[in-house]
């Protein structure tokens, strides 16, 4: 019934990956399961036989969906059931989906979908490694037309050592974590993060994960051997009109060149291609009903062949740039009132506005997959409106390239955070881009930075991020790399490449190359230059904002924390919680005990600082050991007849007796005291068998004093 076939990669340290064909969705184009340890994902891909009529663009769909009953559990929501893809399954839809796209030929506008589906999870074994894999093996032993096959791999550097798609708990103490998507000939996607790397070991992990790629590449081939594969399907040619072409370009490449040359502002640029495009229409006249939709394919091909050309041959850029140089920048500070922390950063025609925002552990994200629930206490939203662009676009929620862009910027700024112990608040930053014209996600983590040390978020330096592209021609071999691109450059261009970083080392990276044979000596002119770049921007944001605010803004919650003793959380919290809600009504703060390693970690948290130092008081008072010979200020709580019950510290009472009050002797408690006085006394004694307090007020008073 079923023709099972496999291949396996040996990983070289006992484990080992196999991928296997035949058993599973046979009715798709191509289907696989691969297989590391427990963990098992199924990869299908179904293409469309013919474009639909008038399809001018490649109909690519990746799914990636966990689903829970993988990892035995049922999901959390209303519907127990699978629903909307998660921002999780959503990057790893991404990572298949940026590295899958450049294999289809130019002219291929077929839909296809790829469904990747994690069936059997494995704790240790990270599932984001092996989709790609899926994916690129599901087409190998299809018809479907992709021309190259790829795969990906997790190098993570760890204790000093370079892995190969670590395990769940080696990752977790790793400084580089980074996903390569290549060919067996060409690198086609970096991403990843690390704790301030430097340039040579992003080279160093991008070979040797490389190296890595082969093996599975090759694993691919000879799966694709031992299934017979069928031949891959002939891509049909649109129509075209090689005459047309050349009277597009004998009309308007000059003036397409004029307009390159004038190095306008965008919208003027944009204005000054939409008016040339309708004067070629006008100057052809009537046309044939299929030649008609070819003037715009043959503009856009004019518009690419020129605007490349320029660049090589002149050494000038779309806006009249050197290829290093940065666009203006500007960047400001606490510009809005009621935020936490706020900064505008314009960097030429984009610009975010940063704000953060500090909350309590209540305000955690709560994050949910296949493996568990997770609480996240550091969370980053990006969001990129229509007029950000000029563009009339409805709002329907974050797509999958906000939450990519919100990522890049979220790790990233991840790596100089400080720990959850040191700065207890959840903290959450929200970008939104008000004017884009190349790498808003760049101006996020610019924005992202300022706006947290405007907080007074305790950052050690500022983090700051560039993107870099490529213009490369293969009739001569010429190439340059150029800082801090514009919109039509990436478009136009032969890689998008951003790095952000420290001063001292590269925290993120996300790169996407477009052309095949990208040599290491221009990975390193790109990351040589970023670096440049990148410092240029980090000195002027260190000159709008050379460290963090030590005084919190009046309108941001206090939030302080306390480590006691495992044996006072009950002191604390009393019988059914009586002392800590007593506390939180006489103080309006809000406070929370948490049980970690043995010690209590009490956080409060309030709307102003004199309220969560009142409650701080209290409970250190309540934890605090009394010593004797110790002087202390009291409240008088109840009097009787023998003497007055005391309060000197918070929780801790003891009786101040008639005789202890003062030299001369007291007959009757009577007009001595009332409830409610201050009164200061000093810790005598303490009676080990009942542990009452012996406090004494005449101790300090002069002996020769006179009582009335």
């Amino acid at each position: 019934m079923f023709d099972i076939k496999t291949q396996k990669i040996d990983l070289g340290d006992g484990r080992e990956i196999s991928i296997e064909t035949g058993r599973m969705a046979r009715q798709a184009d191509g289907s696989v399961v691969v297989r590391m340890g427990k963990c098992a994902m199924l990869a299908a891909v179904v293409a469309s036989k013919e474009p639909r009529p008038g399809q001018s663009f490649f109909p690519l769909t990746v799914d990636y969906q966990e689903k829970y009953a993988s990892a035995g559990r049922i999901p959390g929501s209303f519907f127990k059931r699978e629903g909307r893809l998660s921002d999780y399954e959503v990057l790893i839809c991404r990572l298949v989906d940026r590295a899958l796209r450049p294999l289809f030929p130019d002219d291929y506008f077929c839909e296809v979908q790829v469904m990747i589906q994690l069936i059997s999870s494995d704790p240790e074994v990270m599932p984001d490694a092996l989709a790609c894999l899926a994916a690129s093996a599901a087409l190998a032993v299809s018809d479907v037309p992709v021309q190259e096959i790829i795969s990906e791999v997790r190098v993570a550097k760890i204790e000093g050592e370079y892995v190969i798609n670590p395990s769940r708990t080696q990752l977790e103490n790793s400084s580089l974590d980074f996903i390569i998507a290549a060919t067996d000939k060409n690198i086609m996607m970096v991403e990843g993060e690390a704790s301030e790397c430097s340039e040579e070991e992003l080279i160093e992990a991008i070979e040797l994960g490389h190296a890595a790629v082969k093996k599975q590449v090759q694993a691919q081939v000879e799966l694709h051997k031992q299934v017979g594969a069928p031949a891959k399907r002939e891509v049909s040619l649109p129509y075209l009109n090689e005459e047309l072409k050349d009277k597009v370009f004998a009309y308007a490449k000059e003036k397409m060149q004029t307009i390159v040359r004038a190095h306008g502002e965008k919208h003027e640029r944009g204005a000054a291609f939409e008016s040339l495009k309708n004067e070629i229409v006008e100057h052809l006249g009537e046309l044939e009903e299929d030649d008609a939709p070819l003037v715009g394919r043959y503009f856009k091909e004019l518009q690419y062949h020129t605007v490349r050309d320029i660049m090589l041959d002149e050494e000038t850029r779309l806006d009249g740039r050197k290829f290093d140089e940065i666009r203006e920048l500007n960047m400001e500070v606490d510009v809005l009132e009621s935020p936490h922390g706020s900064a505008l950063f314009t960097r030429g025609e984009t610009q975010s506005l940063g704000t953060t925002t500090l909350g309590t552990p209540r305000d955690e994200k709560l994050e949910e997959n296949a493996f568990g629930t997770y609480d996240r206490h550091f969370y980053l939203h990006y969001n990129f409106p229509g007029f950000s662009t000029g563009d009339v676009r409805p709002n329907r929620g974050p797509g999958r390239r906000e939450v990519g862009h919100g990522n890049l910027a979220q790790r990233s700024i991840e790596q100089i955070m400080p720990s959850k112990e040191d700065f207890p608040y959840t903290v959450r930053i929200v970008s939104d881009i008000l004017e884009s014209n190349g790498s808003s996600s760049m101006a996020t983590v610019c924005s992202g930075s300022l706006a947290l040390m405007d907080a007074g978020v305790p950052l050690e330096k500022h983090i700051g991020g560039i993107a870099m592209g490529m213009i490369s021609r293969e009739s001569d071999g010429k190439w340059c790399v150029l800082s801090d691109i514009l919109g039509d450059e990436d478009h136009l261009g032969d890689m998008d490449f951003k790095v952000t970083g420290t001063r001292d080392g590269i925290c993120g990276i996300q790169m996407d190359i477009k052309v095949d044979g990208l040599s290491m000596d221009v990975m390193r002119k790109a990351l040589e230059q970023a670096n440049a770049g990148r410092m240029h921007i980090l000195d002027a944001m260190y000159e709008s904002m050379p460290e963090y605010r030590k005084e919190m803004k009046p309108q941001t919650p206090r939030l302080l924390s306390l480590t006691i003793d495992r044996e006072y959380i009950g002191a604390v919290i009393g019988p059914g919680g009586k002392v800590i809600q007593e506390l939180q009504r006489e103080t309006g703060a809000d406070i929370n005990i948490e049980e970690v390693d043995d010690k209590g970690i009490v956080k409060i948290f309030s709307s102003n600082g004199e309220s969560a130092n009142a409650a701080l008081a209290k409970i250190k008072g309540i934890v605090a050991v009394p010593e004797v010979g110790e002087e202390y200020e009291s409240i008088v709580k109840s009097i009787m007849p023998y003497g007055a019950f005391v309060e000197f510290m918070p929780g801790k009472q003891g009786l101040l007796h008639i005789s202890e009050i003062s030299h001369s002797r007291l007959e009757t408690m009577d007009g001595i005291f009332k409830e409610g006085d201050s009164v200061k006394v000093k810790l005598v004694g303490l009676d080990k068998k009942t542990g009452k307090f012996k406090l004494s007020r005449k101790v300090l008073l002069p002996k020769e004093e006179k009582e009335a």
